[in-house]
């Protein structure tokens, strides 16, 4: 399987970029799948029912979420009946919504799972032991790939080892900054500390520039616009054995306009 898995989509026009490419991508790279992290699409800050079904029908497999998941007040009383739609597993077990979901191909199914960091984010339950509880819970048959939302690159990379042989692949999102360490783990998981961003990127990742210059020199607070212009779309191609459940090859994805 080769599945695509691509940065926080920020805005209106990280959804017109995904919406503009993503077909061709999936023609043009082979690819048997899309996985989407989706938790900034609504102006910034959440998302809809009526967002992830435009991108469902764009051509996206399954979506992730993160700590902007409640950023749409309505959001909570819909998610429960989106399919192949993913909230933080580490949430608290109250929430609606689910951590997990397996994705259906017509040749193999993969399992999506979502977690939530902690290092300088909002409190959560454990990543790691919420890690193992889903995966004791997941088929063993079905190859995983995590969408882990975080902040610190050390808790990052310290979960790409952690599940190193026990998942198909661990990527980061949340800094909308694409980092250059895609590599596959000694024991078969293929890693990136973060996917990047599906936004525009004359901005302060995904925001215009004019209001968070002036928070930084002024401390004042400033609502953050999301910002308008030509628009990258990045992430990673992880080439999975669908038979072993662990991965072949990674490789960094960007498209700029």
């Amino acid at each position: 399987m080769r599945l695509l898995m691509l940065g926080d989509v920020v805005g209106g026009p990280g959804r017109r970029v995904l919406q503009k490419n993503i077909r061709a991508v999936r023609s043009s790279h082979k690819l048997d799948a899309v996985v989407v992290n989706a938790e900034n699409c609504a102006g910034g800050s959440g998302i809809t029912a009526a967002l992830a079904d435009e991108m469902f029908a764009a051509g996206v497999d399954a979506i992730t979420l993160g700590d902007h998941t409640w950023g749409q007040k309505e959001f909570a009383g819909q998610i429960g009946g989106i399919s192949n739609l993913v909230r933080p597993a580490n949430f608290p077990s109250d929430c609606p919504g689910r951590g997990w979901c397996t994705v259906t191909l017509p040749t193999a199914s993969f399992a999506v799972l979502n977690l939530h960091g902690r290092v300088f984010m909002n409190p959560v339950d454990c990543p790691f032991k919420a890690a193992d509880k889903a995966l004791s819970e997941i088929p063993k048959n079905v190859p995983v790939v995590v969408d882990f939302h975080a902040e610190a690159t050390s808790e990052k990379i310290t979960m790409g080892y952690y599940l190193d042989g026990r998942v198909a692949a661990v990527v980061g999102t949340h800094t909308h900054v694409q980092t250059s360490d895609a590599m596959v783990l000694p024991k078969g998981t293929a890693y990136l500390t973060d996917l990047g961003m599906t936004g525009p990127y004359v901005s302060s990742i995904g925001r215009a520039l004019k209001p968070v210059t002036k928070k930084f020199l002024t401390g004042m607070p400033s609502r953050f616009d999301v910002a308008e212009g030509p628009c990258t779309m990045e992430g990673a191609i992880v080439d999975i054995d669908a038979a072993s459940g662990k991965a072949r090859s990674i490789e960094l994805f960007r498209i700029r306009e």
